[in-house]
């Protein structure tokens, strides 16, 4: 029998409580970085450490290029929580970590992509593929 409370996470290879924002995270693992802009699975990381000063946080998704250095950082949230300033101030909080050169902000009903212009970003209409990324 299935544990319905668990889902499959092919980055992490294990099985993690099934949680909204969860289920947001691995639909945007699978359905859009996968699928969709043909991320391969291994140049991906679920819940990746990083340290800022004697700060520690965890960034949902990043992608990586094929230096291995990242190069996007996704902040997933559960469906009910807007995707306003905040979220895209904590996914700048952890690109002054990891100078990506893609932010993607979802929960699930929107998702927005934003693609490095000098020293900021601009909105992308369209999801980059992985070879148009690296």
């Amino acid at each position: 029998m299935m544990n319905t409370d668990m889902l499959w996470d092919p980055l992490r290879r294990k099985s993690v409580a099934a949680t909204p924002e969860e289920e947001v995270r691995q639909w945007f693992i699978s359905a859009v970085l996968h699928m969709g802009m043909k991320v391969p699975e291994h140049m991906m990381g679920s819940e990746v450490s990083l340290v800022q000063g004697e700060k520690r946080f965890r960034a949902d998704i990043v992608v990586y290029g094929r230096d291995a250095a990242p190069l996007m950082i996704v902040e997933c949230k559960r469906p009910d929580v807007p995707l306003d300033q905040d979220v895209v101030d904590q996914a700048i909080r952890y690109n002054n970590i990891l100078n990506v050169k893609y932010i993607a902000i979802t929960n699930g009903v929107k998702t927005f992509l934003f693609g490095r212009t000098g020293e900021g970003f601009r909105f992308l209409e369209k999801a980059p593929s992985w070879e148009e990324m690296v």
